[in-house]
């Protein structure tokens, strides 16, 4: 029997407000870990001036981001172009499954959380195509120009002077705006590539639970008899987590542990969504242990809440085999 989600009743008991607790709670120590360790370097916290009145030592937070990682590949040898034209053929194929999928079931696609994170896993290989011919167009600047020496022309001699290098490594004037730029000699990414690792780390959670949720839960157990399997059906539910492990084997991105920050706010969105959708509008829900009436709906979201441990631990599994494999492999030119 359908259930009016409009009434208040169906939100006004126990069940709800226990659900409440897993979610909200979830989101306030995600959003405690961002504040703890989100951003580029900062200076010491302790307020030490090195005894001397210089100015606070950097020190690298662990939430630093890199713009060269946004777009280099983690092997010295492999041109960024590769990388690059992996990026463009993930892009054209997810958006084209995607376009594909919601021009057969419409908008209500949108009502799930495997096109929630299939959306995301698109814009990020959109995001991350921009970044590479970016990287690239830097990659051959700088190869170019690595072929001469760094000189100051004389237009009415036509000699050539050498810049000394050191000159500009012990001047204090260029050495304080070296560093309000970069970190550890490394330019430190702006928005977008702030924005792109954490896209990067929230969808290899997000497909993680999503594709394991559906071929271990919903589908032999829950919603069997609802789900006719078809190209798009199977493609939506696996291709984005081997395009994101592909990815990852080839990038040089970092994947520090607090960004998991990231995973569970975005799942929290996604439940608050729902419910304010419902809340308004009586409809069927696109989850089951979503449903509110479920006795057993409290244990169901905290189940799927702890979860996102094990598939955020999974991902951190795959990087670690990637790293195990490649420093051994190719010890010389493998950059973690």
């Amino acid at each position: 029997m359908a259930v009016d989600t409009t009434d208040p009743e169906y939100w006004l008991n126990w069940r709800f407000f226990l659900c409440a607790l897993w979610v909200y709670s979830c989101m306030g120590m995600a959003c405690f870990l961002i504040w703890k360790y989100e951003g580029p370097s900062s200076p010491d916290r302790d307020g030490s001036d090195g005894g001397d009145g210089e100015e606070p030592s950097p020190q690298v937070s662990p939430g630093v981001v890199y713009l060269e990682d946004c777009w280099k590949s983690c092997l010295e040898e492999v041109h960024p172009g590769w990388l690059l034209v992996f990026r463009l053929v993930a892009f054209f194929i997810l958006a084209s499954l995607l376009a594909v999928d919601f021009l057969t079931d419409g908008w209500s696609i949108f009502l799930y959380y495997t096109q929630w994170t299939f959306l995301l896993v698109t814009l990020y290989f959109g995001l991350g195509s921009l970044l590479s011919i970016y990287g690239c167009y830097q990659y051959a600047y700088k190869t170019g120009g690595d072929r001469y020496d760094l000189v100051q022309s004389d237009a009415d001699h036509g000699t050539y002077i050498t810049v000394p290098a050191a000159e500009s490594a012990s001047d204090p004037t260029i050495k304080v705006s070296y560093y309000t730029k970069t970190n550890n000699g490394r330019e430190v990414a702006g928005f977008w590539g702030y924005m792109f690792q954490i896209m990067f780390q929230t969808n290899a959670g997000a497909v993680m639970i999503t594709d394991l949720v559906f071929w271990f839960i919903l589908y032999p157990f829950l919603a069997h008899n609802e789900y006719h399997m078809d190209f798009i059906l199977i493609g939506t539910h696996s291709i984005n987590v081997v395009f994101i492990i592909g990815d990852a084997a080839l990038n040089k991105l970092h994947f520090p542990w607090f960004r998991i920050a990231y995973f569970l706010l975005w799942t929290g969105i996604f439940v608050n969504i729902q419910w304010i959708v419902h809340a308004n509008v009586s409809m069927w829900w696109p989850y089951p242990f979503l449903d509110l009436t479920f006795p057993g709906a409290p244990v169901w979201y905290l189940v799927v809440a702890l979860l996102h441990l094990p598939c955020y631990a999974l991902f951190v599994l795959v990087l670690r085999i990637k790293h195990s494999l490649l420093e051994s492999w190719f010890p010389q030119t493998y950059v973690k």
